[in-house]
């Protein structure tokens, strides 16, 4: 009788497997990795807000067309990202992030231009891996990606920091 049992068992269980009744809630990571040496990229140690969870998953921004995170990665980028990419991303040191050329073609993708902020690139553009957490990353993509979805709403970002920092 106990070996009936199993084998009943077992075999319910591989019809709900074999007919995609069992959901599984564990997702798998996608692969990131450095834009220049595609070695894998660490995320130990990572602040990892729902939003970057979900990005890890999907390899797609969830801020992308959201103002206020619009407005939040302005900030952050007028601090940390302004002084070589310039103060509307048009470039300076670095190359413009406001038109529709891209130095590595990956990066029209939200998780190629990810991997490039996070681990650096040629030239002078340094991995921001500790020095931006993995979400303000996403802020600011959410701000640049503005240039090519929604360029009022990135002007807007723009005027709100410069009425609160005259």
């Amino acid at each position: 009788m106990q070996l009936f049992r199993k084998l009943i068992i077992a075999g319910s269980l591989g019809v709900l497997l074999s007919s995609g009744l069992v959901l599984t809630t564990a997702h798998a990571d996608l692969d990131f990795r450095g834009t220049i040496s595609g070695d894998p990229l660490d995320f130990t140690g990572e602040t990892e807000t729902p939003q970057f969870k979900e990005f890890k998953n999907t390899g797609v921004n969830p801020y992308n067309g959201d103002q206020e995170a619009m407005n939040k990665g302005y900030v952050i980028f007028a601090t940390a990202c302004s002084g070589c990419h310039g103060h509307l991303a048009e470039g300076k040191l670095g190359p413009a992030l406001s038109d529709d050329y891209w130095t590595y073609p990956g990066n029209r993708q939200d998780k190629g231009l990810f991997e490039t902020i996070y681990g650096g690139a040629d030239g002078q553009m340094g991995p921001q891996q500790g020095l931006l957490e993995p979400d303000e990353i996403l802020h600011v993509m959410s701000w640049v990606r503005g240039w090519q979805t929604e360029p009022a709403k990135t002007k807007k970002a723009v005027e709100a920091y410069e009425k609160r920092n005259g």
